[in-house]
């Protein structure tokens, strides 16, 4: 059975008005971020702009989870200081240098997922701990003294909530959460974009009373969305006019297509981008990589993303995308690609194709390398290069 929320229930969803909450108090401020929003800058321009992108992965969403920290998601570990979570899957701690090596590379957009719950107490407010949003700031203002694009969002702690807790009180969370991270950026400028939740909208579980992809899981997905945007909207500063980017239904093509998916209602006009990822997810799970399955496949999703929301003038923001296709994953039945190199710039040039924002999935030391601060690989490198020299084009 699902726990009852206590005391949170009983209070307002009023940041400022918590104690150690970590909105308020002009902690938005930058010196490396103008705080300036461009008149008449749409989705579909930002979008644009955004070029190629790279997530620093199992960084800001990694967890240690402990049944005994059953509230939060999350257990207290070492020190309790945002580098003991920001490190506990293995990745080192984020340096300036990192980022300025994925700028030198040719990324335009930084995605930063965060498990808001770290460092959390356990006191049932759901109050973000103000030294791990402040070193989330830390690398967004690394992002930004490079010019580039960063996007944040919450990141397995909208899974945590959907499966712990009941709908209602999911939302009221959800935009709890949402209201001290809207606040406490609320004067950076449009080159910050906040991203609804990843791949846990519209999470089954038997004690909900609903299945997968029923009218009442879509009911639920929709709602999510609703709830981040209008919380956002509301926060003041800058974020009535911020671009946002709604969660598909698991970040699934073919569910986030489906009719019963809707985008949120928006008090701003073309602000809206929707998230999926995975273009070819099908082909790579049943090593069908690099043929023709793949390219029919590949090119079917990004059509059935092209009509159901490019069309309608929103920005597809493939938010994860495959950035290393071993060879266990390409087809044995007469390829047409077979390597990596080649495979990625495939589908990153179907994706820009399309007029996609096309992420790539990155963890430490994998395709880029956070110590060397560079693509590990010379022909990788000459595929973000030139990809990202045709999107600018």
């Amino acid at each position: 059975m699902k726990r009852k929320l206590s005391l949170f229930l009983l209070i307002p969803l009023m940041g400022a008005m918590l104690g150690g909450c970590a909105s308020g108090g002009g902690n938005s401020s930058s010196e490396f971020d103008n705080g300036k929003m461009r008149s008449d800058f749409t989705a579909m321009t930002c979008a644009k702009e955004m070029g190629v992108g790279i997530n620093l992965g199992n960084t800001f969403e990694a967890y240690w989870e402990d049944k005994g920290r059953e509230f939060t998601g999350a257990q207290t570990i070492g020190d309790n200081t945002p580098q003991n979570y920001e490190t506990c899957w293995g990745a080192v701690v984020t340096t300036p240098e990192c980022i300025d090596g994925m700028k030198a590379a040719g990324f335009n957009t930084v995605r930063i997922p965060v498990y808001w719950g770290n460092m959390m107490e356990n006191d049932g407010e759901f109050t973000i701990n103000p030294d791990y949003i402040a070193r989330v700031k830390e690398i967004v203002d690394d992002c930004r003294r490079n010019d580039m694009y960063v996007v944040i969002n919450i990141h397995h702690y909208d899974e945590f909530l959907i499966k712990h807790f009941e709908k209602e009180e999911v939302l009221k969370a959800s935009a709890h959460l949402w209201e001290q991270i809207a606040d406490y950026f609320k004067d950076y400028s449009d080159y910050l974009v906040f991203e609804g939740y990843n791949e846990a909208l519209g999470t089954p579980k038997e004690e909900n009373g609903w299945a997968e992809r029923s009218d009442e899981a879509y009911s639920y997905v929709n709602d999510m969305n609703q709830v981040f945007v209008d919380t956002v909207r509301k926060s003041g500063g800058n974020n009535a006019e911020r671009i946002l980017i709604a969660s598909g239904y698991w970040t699934n093509i073919d569910n986030t297509t489906n009719e019963n998916f809707k985008m949120p209602t928006d008090s701003a006009s073309d602000k809206m981008m929707v998230s999926v990822h995975y273009i070819d997810n099908a082909m790579y799970w049943t090593n069908q990589v690099g043929g023709t399955n793949w390219i029919d496949y590949s090119t079917s999703q990004c059509e059935l993303l092209k009509n159901r929301f490019t069309a309608e003038n929103i920005p597809v923001f493939v938010g994860e995308c495959t950035s290393i296709y071993t060879a266990d994953h390409v087809t044995k039945h007469n390829p047409q690609y077979t390597e990596s190199s080649e495979i990625t710039e495939y589908i990153l040039d179907m994706a820009a194709d399309y007029g996609f924002v096309p992420v790539l999935w990155d963890v430490n030391d994998n395709f880029y390398s956070r110590t060397e601060n560079k693509i590990k690989s010379a022909s990788d490198q000459t595929v973000i290069t030139e990809v990202a020299g045709r999107i600018a084009k």
